[in-house]
């Protein structure tokens, strides 16, 4: 806590010799959106040269500026550091509780999108793909978490936004092909869709991985009465 109590007051220090404003060409060339995980974003632009930060629904952090491309972001207690190489990209100083781990947060390409965006946005492929792609980098990702979207889409469904729910269905399905759980799900958003074909196939698509879910029994026992 001490350390910690130094090292905010020689940032503090550092920042009140410096200028808050910044140069043109930096402006330009650090303003976007900076993917912070893998489904959320820090998003950083400018008011009158200084630099503000779009966090976790906070559209007006003012990190302290240290030197020329450093920034104190006390919502993080983290020091920001814009590197130009390879490519424009943040990371984070160093410091004993980041374990030797450098922490980079590469710069979104103009209209790149999270997974969630494009699945708000209904570009449920683009979604699919980027949901795919998290998968490939880090197959045990919470993003990916097959309960989490599991839940997603039956929140959907308690608010009578079957057609999100399906997609949702549709993406689990993809992540976790071998899951009868996801197949059941599927299922019966289909079933609320009134499409008793395809809510047919995925109950037994369920049944088929694990003969004994008995959600898919009923399920299908209902369609085909």
């Amino acid at each position: 806590m001490k350390f910690f109590l130094y090292s905010l007051f020689i940032l503090l220090l550092c920042s009140s010799c410096t200028s808050q404003k910044n140069t043109n060409e930096f402006i330009i060339a650090t303003s976007g959106r900076y993917l912070f995980n893998a489904d959320e974003v820090l998003e950083v632009h400018f008011k009158d040269k200084v630099l503000h930060v779009k966090w976790r629904g906070n559209n007006n952090i003012a990190p302290l500026k240290v030197n020329d491309n450093s920034f104190y972001m006390k919502a993080l207690n983290e020091k920001m550091m814009f590197v130009k190489k390879p490519e424009m990209h943040i990371e984070l100083a160093p410091k004993t509780e980041h374990d030797g781990i450098i922490y980079h947060f590469r710069k979104m390409k103009e209209g790149e999108k999270t997974p969630s965006e494009y699945f708000m946005a209904k570009e449920y492929k683009n979604a699919l793909a980027a949901y795919l792609e998290i998968k490939k980098q880090d197959s045990l990702s919470l993003v990916i978490n097959e309960n989490k979207m599991n839940r997603l889409g039956y929140e959907y469904i308690r608010k009578n936004n079957f057609d999100l729910a399906l997609e949702v269905f549709k993406i689990n399905v993809a992540l976790y092909p071998n899951n009868s759980n996801v197949f059941d799900s599927l299922g019966e958003a289909y079933l609320l869709q009134k499409d008793s074909t395809n809510a047919e196939i995925n109950f037994k698509k369920a049944l088929a991985i694990n003969p004994e879910n008995r959600s898919a029994k009923r399920f299908l026992t209902k369609v085909t009465k």
